[in-house]
C-alpha cells in the first residue's frame, strides 16, 4: 500500500487525520482528502501550478494542512510564513519567493492592511470570511472534490528565521519523484530510526507552529503514515500534558524552550497526568542543555530521540536516550549524509577540535535569490554547512558549540554564548536566557545575559547578585556576562529559535546613541 493521505483516505475515509488539541475539532481522512482537491483545483484556477509558489499566512488550525496537501498533487511549492512578521517582512518573503497569491485568516487583519498597501498585484484570499470577494472557503467549494489529473508531487521553500539577517528560502534542488503518491524518504527514516508505526495508529502531538520545518513536516510524514496530527493552538506546557492524556498521544516533537517550560511547572502539574500512551518524543531546532535532557529523561523514561538537522536537508545526525546518557551532549551519529569538521580555510579537523560542521550528502539546496549565501554554504568539494560550530568525539558522535554568528569576540578571545545560556537556564529563577556581544570600546566586545526571571519580582531582591555567583563558580571569568537586562519576555520565536540579531542591533544603537 503507497504510503500517502491519498490512500488512506481511499482505504479508511473515516479515520481521524487531523484533531486541534484547545477545541477538538476533527477532520478526518475523507474530509481532508476532499479539501485537498478541491483546493487543488482552485490553485490552479488562480495560476498556481508546477513550479509556482503561493504563500500561507495563518495561525496553527484544521485547514493549514489540508492547504498543504492541495498543493502537493499540482507540483505547487507553499511557503509557510511566519506569523510573527511585520507587513514589510512578509512582504520581502512573498515578494523574494515569487508568491502568486497569500492565503491567510482574519487574524491578519491588521498587518495584511499593510501589507496590501506594499504589494498590490498580490492577491490575498482569507478563511473565516464569509460573504467576502476573496472568501477562500467559499471559492474552494465551488470545486470540484476528484482528484485532478495531471497530478505532480509538490514542495515547500520555508525561510529561515532571520535571525542574523535577511531571511532566506531554502529551495530543495535534489531531482524529485514525478508520481505524487511516492514514498517520501523521511516517511521510511520516522519509521525505521523514530519507530513510528505504518499502520495508521501514531498520534502525533504538533506543540510547535507549522510554519516552521520540523512540525510542517513532521505533521506531513504522520499522514503519509496514516496517522492523526493533534495540533495545538499554542503552546501551553500544562496544556500539552493534558493532550497527551486526552488523545492518547504516541508520538510528539519538540523544541528544548517546550522541555523547560514543562520542567518549571510545580511537581503536583507535572504528575496530574497519564502519559503512559506515549511511546516516543522527539526533540531538534535548538541545542538543549545537558541537567534538562537529564531531567526529561528522568521524568519521561528512555523514550526520547535527538536529532541535528536544518530546512537545508543536507545531513542529519540522530540519538536515542541510552546512547546519550553515554554520552552526555551529543546531537548523535549521521544517519543521513557524513559530517566533517573544517576550519576557516575548508581543512578538516581532527576529532575533538571545534570548527565548522559541513555534510557530505547527494542531497542539495541553493538559498532563494541569492547565490553569494549558497556559496559561502558550500566548500570547493561539494560539502555545505548550517553555519554551525562543533566537534566529532572519537567514536563519531558531533556535538555542538554554537552558531558561528553567535560568538562573542572579546578582548581577542572566542566566546560562544551557548555555554552561558546552558548553565544559566537551569537556575531555579530564570525562566529564559540569551547571551549577546555588546559594543565596547576596551575590549571590543562585552558580555551582556538577557534574562528572563520566572518571576519579575524577583529582579529587586538581588537576582543579579545570584546569578554573578551562580555562573563564577562555573564558568572562566571572561565568559562570566559583564552585564545584566532583566526583561519579562525574550524575543524568541515559537519554534525555539533566539532573535538574537534583535538583540545586538539594540546594543549597538545604544552604543552610537552614546557616543
Amino acid at each position: 500500500m503507497a504510503l500517502h493521505p491519498h490512500t488512506h483516505a481511499a482505504a479508511d475515509p473515516g479515520r481521524t487525520a487531523i484533531v486541534m488539541a484547545g477545541s477538538g475539532e476533527r477532520i478526518t481522512f475523507g474530509e481532508m482528502e476532499s479539501a485537498a482537491n478541491r483546493i487543488a483545483h482552485w490553485l490552479r484556477a488562480q495560476g498556481v501550478g508546477k513550479g509556482d509558489d503561493f504563500a500561507l499566512l495563518m495561525e496553527n488550525n484544521a485547514h493549514y494542512l489540508q492547504i498543504a496537501w492541495g498543493s502537493q498533487r499540482i507540483g505547487a511549492t507553499i511557503v509557510p510564513v511566519s506569523t510573527h512578521l511585520t507587513a514589510e517582512e512578509i512582504a520581502y518573503i512573498v515578494t523574494d519567493s515569487g508568491a502568486k497569491l497569500l492565503i491567510s485568516s482574519p487574524r491578519f487583519d491588521g498587518v495584511l492592511e499593510e501589507f496590501r498597501g506594499k504589494c498590490p498585484d498580490i492577491p490575498v484570499w482569507q478563511i473565516g470570511r464569509p460573504g467576502q470577494p476573496q472568501d477562500f472557503e467559499a471559492a474552494t467549494a465551488s470545486h470540484s472534490d476528484t482528484l485532478p489529473e495531471d497530478t505532480a508531487p509538490g514542495l515547500d521553500m520555508l525561510y529561515s528565521s532571520g535571525t542574523t539577517g535577511r531571511p532566506k528560502g531554502i529551495r530543495n534542488t535534489t531531482p524529485q519523484d514525478d508520481d505524487f503518491q511516492f514514498v517520501h524518504p523521511f516517511v521510511m527514516l520516522v519509521h525505521g530510526l523514530f519507530g513510528v508505526p505504518i499502520d495508521g495508529s501514531a498520534v502525533y502531538l504538533c506543540p510547535g507552529p507549522l510554519y516552521h520545518a520540523a512540525p510542517f513536516r513532521w505533521s506531513m510524514t504522520i499522514h503519509r503514515l496514516g496517522g492523526t496530527v493533534v495540533i495545538m493552538e499554542k503552546f501551553d506546557p500544562e496544556g500539552a500534558l493534558a493532550a497527551i492524556e486526552k488523545y492518547g498521544v504516541t508520538v510528539s516533537q519538540w523544541v528544548p524552550t517546550h522541555f523547560v517550560r514543562m520542567l518549571k511547572l510545580p511537581e503536583d502539574v507535572r504528575t496530574r497526568y497519564d502519559l503512559s500512551s506515549h511511546k516516543t518524543a522527539i526533540h531538534a531546532a535548538a541545542p538543549c542543555p545537558v541537567p534538562v535532557k537529564q531531567a526529561m529523561i528522568e521524568w519521561w523514561g528512555p523514550i526520547i530521540y535527538e536529532y541535528y538537522a536544518g530546512s537545508e536537508g543536507n545531513g542529519m545526525t540522530m540519538v536515542t536516550s541510552a546512547d546519550w546518557l553515554d554520552h552526555p551532549g551529543t546531537v548523535g551519529k549521521p544517519i543521513m549524509g557524513t559530517p566533517h569538521i573544517c576550519d576557516d580555510e575548508g581543512n578538516e579537523l581532527p576529532p575533538g577540535e571545534p570548527g565548522t560542521i559541513f555534510f557530505e550528502s547527494e542531497n542539495s539546496f541553493a538559498y532563494h535569490n541569492d547565490e553569494e549565501k549558497t556559496a559561502e554554504a558550500q566548500l570547493a568539494n561539494g560539502w555545505s554547512t548550517l553555519g554551525d560550530i562543533g566537534r566529532l568525539d572519537e567514536d563519531g558522535y558531533l556535538y555542538l558549540t554554537d552558531r558561528k554568528s553567535h560568538m562573542i569576540i572579546s578582548g581577542g578571545v572566542n566566546i560562544y554564548p551557548q555555554e552561558v545560556e546552558n548553565l544559566l537556564i537551569t537556575h531555579p529563577k530564570v525562566m529564559d536566557a540569551a547571551v549577546v556581544g555588546a559594543p565596547d570600546p576596551d575590549m571590543g566586545e562585552r558580555v551582556v545575559a538577557v534574562v528572563q526571571p520566572v518571576d519579575m519580582g524577583q529582579i529587586g531582591n538581588g537576582l543579579e547578585g545570584v546569578l554573578r555567583e551562580f555562573l563564577q563558580a562555573k564558568l572562566a571569568k571572561l565568559k562570566c556576562p559583564k552585564d545584566y537586562d532583566f526583561r519579562a519576555e525574550l524575543p524568541r520565536e515559537a519554534n525555539g529559535k533566539l532573535y538574537k540579531r534583535k538583540l545586538r542591533d539594540e546594543y549597538r544603537e545604544k552604543a552610537q546613541g552614546q557616543r
